[in-house]
């Protein structure tokens, strides 16, 4: 599973083992991470990635079911500054930001979309010699929030899962400025025959599921932020 949808699917870990009585097993990381397992052998049946282009190749190199790749999520970015009350886009313009935090683009889809917004803006000149690289947007999210990074792009959803106290000041980017964060799962081939696999994959298309990822700050149908 990748980093960015930890906090919402601990939410979707306990409403499907309620519903189902099937137990999950979640191991996160970058998407570019997982996917060096997966080729690499490791043992998993479900990939949640936060892209579309890794579960396609897996599905291209035979290591998925072609059948059952679908997207579960359009992930949101946001401007963060935990220690600021406020964040906008004026903020990418201020000087004298000492360190600035990004997953890395070539692993994370967060991060290429974060890379993509500051060339939008030109601000990479400006801002690059200041970066720092989480491997994930959640190893990102840590560094912002232990303040070995004073401002950074993370993931909306994982702002919204801190309590309104504790989010400092943060700006949602309109979708509209960076490609879109389009999150596929894939049943891999090992867990063709696995029950557990099957079922949980049917649980993330349902209603139920939809509403519980809308609410932690994805997307929902009609390009709207949920707060």
């Amino acid at each position: 599973m990748a980093t960015n949808f930890k906090t919402t699917l601990e939410k979707l870990e306990f409403d499907f083992e309620a519903r189902s009585g099937y137990a999950l097993n979640i191991v996160s990381g970058s998407t570019g991470k997982l996917y060096a397992q997966i080729i690499h052998g490791a043992p998993y049946d479900v990939f949640l990635a936060a892209d579309q282009v890794r579960p396609e190749r897996l599905v291209q190199n035979g290591a998925a079911d072609s059948e059952s790749r679908f997207t579960y999520a359009h992930g949101g970015l946001a401007l963060w500054g935990p220690s600021r009350s406020e964040v906008t886009p004026d903020t990418l313009w201020e000087i004298d930001i000492a360190r600035f935090a990004l997953a890395n683009p070539d692993l994370a889809p967060y991060g290429a979309a974060s890379l993509q917004l500051l060339e939008r803006y030109e601000r990479v000149e400006l801002l690059e010699p200041k970066f720092v690289y989480g491997e994930s947007v959640g190893q990102t999210f840590a560094f912002i929030r232990t303040g070995n990074a004073e401002l950074g792009f993370v993931a909306a959803s994982q702002i919204l899962a801190l309590p309104e106290a504790h989010r400092g000041g943060y700006w949602l980017v309109p979708r509209q400025l960076h490609d879109p964060i389009a999150q596929d799962a894939v049943l891999l081939n090992r867990g063709v025959d696995n029950p557990v696999a099957s079922a949980f994959l049917t649980y993330l298309r349902s209603d139920d599921a939809k509403e519980i990822i809308r609410e932690s700050g994805y997307w929902n149908a009609y390009g709207d932020w949920v707060e």
